[in-house]
């Protein structure tokens, strides 16, 4: 027993629970205090020193430290000096206490937790870019009012530096998770070239409209198979799953393309058929072509009736 010395006690005390409750601390601290007996020439080292030989020997060495190293002391004497071998010896029993105090600390725990305990408080950041602040906070605040409700969470936002600095701060972990998932989704940016998994939304008879990570996009039906497909309902059912390939998206609409088949192996002799429309389900241009004939015919029809007026005139 060792009850010389009551601040090495919390020193190795400490190092426990903040691993335990998953702070990542670079390795435990141990500590403990180092007494000594002199008399005239002679003196004798005390490892881990009582309560009466604090107050009647002559030195109190408090010693603490990690397995690779000291990392504080302190010292009190009673005599007017200390010879450089007697301090030596001294750190030399201190360290061999230090690592067998160690030694029993890591029967409990050896290493910190990866993560903090579900019930620890925490607090997340997120970065996200300029543009979406306003997107999370929403009209009047109404969508981080809404999240903060159902999540249980408290969420702040700050410009910095041209981003936005958002602070999630819970004592549940999955509360956290489940925020910093919604903000994600709203932020999220698809990818030219990136697979997702989508989930068929409406079914049309041009394609699909398919849902992914927040967003939505055509599935054209002739980017479903490499294959004809004549009904679009023989392929998919609304609510069914499917990887999707993002191809393109509109410089000027901000409209994806996605493609099934792109991710499919081609058919042998397959030949790539040309897109006339551009992937769209209508050629909207040549109908504004036969709007434009037919005023052309009336303006015709009109120059002929005024002729022959005149010439009745």
């Amino acid at each position: 027993e060792s009850n010389g010395s009551s601040s090495m006690a919390p020193v190795c005390a400490g190092s426990l629970p903040l691993m335990d409750a998953g702070i990542q601390i670079k390795s435990a601290v141990s500590g403990i205090a180092m007494g000594m007996i002199a008399e005239g020439d002679r003196s004798a080292i005390l490892t881990g020193i009582l309560g009466d030989e604090d107050a009647l020997g002559d030195m109190d060495f408090k010693v603490t430290g990690t397995a690779n190293g000291i990392t504080a002391c302190q010292m009190d004497i009673k005599i007017d000096g200390l010879p450089y071998e007697t301090l030596e010896k001294a750190l030399d029993q201190a360290k061999e206490g230090r690592l067998h105090i160690l030694d029993c600390m890591s029967e409990s725990i050896s290493v910190a937790r990866e993560d903090l305990k579900p019930h620890a408080p925490r607090m997340v950041k997120l970065t996200i870019d300029k543009s979406f602040i306003g997107a999370v906070i929403g009209p009047g605040g109404k969508v981080i009012q809404e999240m903060q409700e159902v999540t249980g969470t408290v969420i702040n936002i700050e410009e910095e530096d041209n981003k936005g600095i958002v602070s999630i701060s819970s004592s549940n972990k999955e509360s956290i998770d489940q925020a910093v998932a919604w903000i994600n989704k709203i932020t999220f940016t698809p990818e030219v070239g990136d697979v997702y998994e989508a989930v068929v939304k409406t079914i049309m008879p041009y394609g699909a409209f398919v849902d992914f990570q927040g967003k939505s996009g055509l599935l054209h039906i002739s980017e479903i198979s490499h294959s004809r497909i004549e009904n679009v309902e023989d392929v998919f059912e609304e609510g069914d799953k499917v990887k999707v390939k993002l191809v393109e998206i509109d410089n000027r609409t901000g409209k994806m393309r996605l493609s099934r088949k792109a991710l499919m192996d081609k058919p042998e002799g397959y030949k790539e058929r040309e897109r006339r429309d551009g992937g769209n389900h209508r050629n909207k241009g040549g109908q504004g072509g036969h709007r434009g004939g037919r005023r052309d015919n009336r303006d015709r029809r009109d120059n002929r009736d005024r002729r022959d007026d005149r010439k009745r005139d």
